[in-house]
């Protein structure tokens, strides 16, 4: 009998790791450029007593010291001050302003790629239409956010940053990413393939003529597979909200990781940087938890209804 617990055990590993993998790597990022890091954010001949600085900033005794000392802070959801982008703001009061925007630009996008995924598998979806979404999965994030911040603008002249003008920059945000780079396309075209491709599994034919349904018999092998391709859709929308937020202005968390890194205020980064990893971490336990549902529903499955799930296609 197939080890079904193996892969959601490994991804309950990864989602407890990540946490705490990506602050890890993001230090060690900054011990590796060159010159001691009070020095890199605050230059000498700029800013007198450095020494002052990296003692206030924890950055005088290494990376490791750095490390635990910021992630036994982080625990209890204190992320120091803005070092160098909004000098001597909490950085969590940065990131309760920002999360907002984030939250409901990768929800309208994810809500998309939902919506298109099921229209398909239900054959709402006309066939005659994939060469355009294919052609439209073509074009960069970078390209249509371009071009939907020229939009706004056009439209909304001088009160583009007013109560209509922020709303028209989520929605439009929303929309660069749901279609950007394929992911409309993949959500709805990949779906759809999937279920065909399980369809055509002969023990589909004999639950058709015992007068069962397609997709009562199919959805229980292929949702793993559809749960991690979601997974992976929506991670590909976070990475994706950096440009859009940037480009659109957007002041979302993709938009302050960016400010951050080019203000090398690596207290902003690090924050940013960990929330990214806990909402990604987030999605693997979901993952984990919903594939290890599906394999004991389909293990207590009647007889004659197939009793293995193809979970490493996830990937």
């Amino acid at each position: 009998m197939k080890r079904w617990w193996i892969q959601p055990l490994v991804r309950l590993l990864a989602a407890m790791s990540l946490p705490f993998v990506v602050p890890a790597v993001i230090t060690g990022f900054i011990w590796a450029l060159p010159g001691d890091p009070a020095s890199l954010i605050c230059p000498p001949h700029i800013c007198g007593g450095t020494e002052a600085l990296a003692d206030r900033w924890n950055l005088n005794d290494g990376a490791i010291h750095f490390f635990l000392g910021w992630m036994s802070d982080a625990v209890r959801l204190d992320f120091g001050n803005s070092w160098r982008l909004h000098q001597g703001l909490p950085v969590l009061e940065l990131l309760q302003t920002a999360i907002p925007a984030t939250l409901s630009l990768i929800g309208i996008a994810a809500f998309m790629l939902i919506a298109g995924a099921v229209a398909a598998t239900k054959g709402w979806l006309p066939r005659q239409i994939d060469p355009f979404l294919r052609v439209v999965g073509l074009v960069p994030a970078l390209v249509l956010a371009l071009a939907g911040a020229a939009f706004i603008e056009l439209t909304f002249g001088f009160g583009s940053f007013s109560e209509g003008g922020r709303l028209a920059r989520l929605l439009t945000g929303a929309a660069v990413l749901g279609f950007a780079d394929g992911a409309f396309t993949g959500a709805a075209l990949g779906s759809r393939a999937t279920f065909e491709l399980e369809a055509n599994q002969r023990y589909v034919g004999m639950a058709v003529l015992r007068g069962e349904s397609t997709q009562a018999n199919t959805f229980p092998n292929v949702a793993p597979a559809l749960i991690g391709q979601m997974r992976a859709r929506i991670i590909h929308l976070l990475s994706g909200a950096v440009v859009v937020e940037v480009v659109l202005r957007i002041d979302g968390i993709g938009s302050l990781l960016w400010g951050g890194t080019l203000r090398q205020d690596f207290g902003v980064v690090l924050a940013a940087g960990t929330l990214f990893a806990v909402v990604s971490a987030g999605l693997l336990l979901l993952q984990a938890v919903l594939e290890a549902m599906v394999a004991i529903h389909v293990r207590r499955a009647p007889d004659g209804v197939r009793t293995d799930t193809p979970a490493e296609v996830c990937g």
